[in-house]
């Protein structure tokens, strides 16, 4: 997105040069998905990685064990242009002054709601437009997976969204074997069902061909957090290289 004052020629910017870059950007729609492993409940997602500051470990650089074997980042499905292409389009539709309105035309009469099936809320205008329309949206029930919390900016935007009777944002623990600090963390990967612990709610996915089939506990408030069994080869590999360190 261009800065101010960065077209000294005040004539109008991009792919028509008949309207301006903000007339442009009020033009552009955001896109919701509906996911079959959830039931068909719907999100509104944007490219992995490209997205997630949080993936990335903040000494190497390197994404961190969890975000390694990313289900949505160059795997699967995900590869095809017709999944990439809502993506970078709702990339560029949460700056349009009409992202709110739109967003809230769109969801208002679902029951649930899923934000980020892959990416995140990279940008704090966007987290402060998502907290507006789950404030505008009362009867839907939001959740949220992210790992901007790590950030103090982002994390009092994520308090304010955690207060709100209708929603539940978890924040992501880094770690594949269990990992997670009680009171901060919402999710965690184990490696197997049997790596669960007491206090631990299991996914039950990786037994329904991964789908939710009628569970919504990770909507419920009343689940501390939810234990996520990895699956793939992918997510084997770095568990196994995880444990081989270890």
């Amino acid at each position: 997105m261009q800065s101010i004052g960065a077209n000294p020629t005040n004539q109008p910017q991009g792919n028509n040069p008949q309207f301006s870059e903000r007339e442009q950007k009020m033009t552009i729609k955001p896109r919701i998905s509906k996911v079959s492993k959830l039931d068909g409940i719907k999100s509104w997602s944007l490219q992995a990685m490209d997205t997630c500051p949080g993936a990335k470990d903040s000494i190497t650089g390197k994404p961190v064990d969890a975000c390694a074997m990313c289900y949505a980042y160059k795997v699967g499905n995900y590869n095809y242009p017709n999944v990439i292409e809502p993506r970078l389009q709702n990339q560029e539709a949460w700056k349009s002054p009409n992202f709110v309105g739109d967003m809230v035309s769109l969801i208002k009469n679902q029951p649930f709601f899923r934000w980020f099936d892959s990416g995140d809320m990279y940008h704090i205008g966007l987290a402060r437009k998502i907290l507006r329309i789950m404030e505008l949206t009362p009867n839907t029930r939001h959740w949220m997976p992210t790992r901007m919390a790590k950030f103090a900016k982002f994390a009092r935007v994520i308090d304010q969204m955690n207060a709100l009777p209708n929603v539940v944002v978890r924040f992501s623990s880094d770690s594949v074997l269990g990992e997670y600090q009680p009171g901060v963390h919402g999710s965690t990967i184990i490696p197997t069902a049997e790596h669960a612990t007491d206090d631990m709610s299991v996914c039950r996915a990786y037994e329904n061909n991964g789908k939710c089939s009628g569970c919504r506990a990770c909507w419920d408030k009343n689940t501390p957090i939810i234990a996520y069994v990895a699956h793939g080869a992918k997510a084997k590999k770095v568990i196994r290289l995880k444990l081989e360190t270890a």
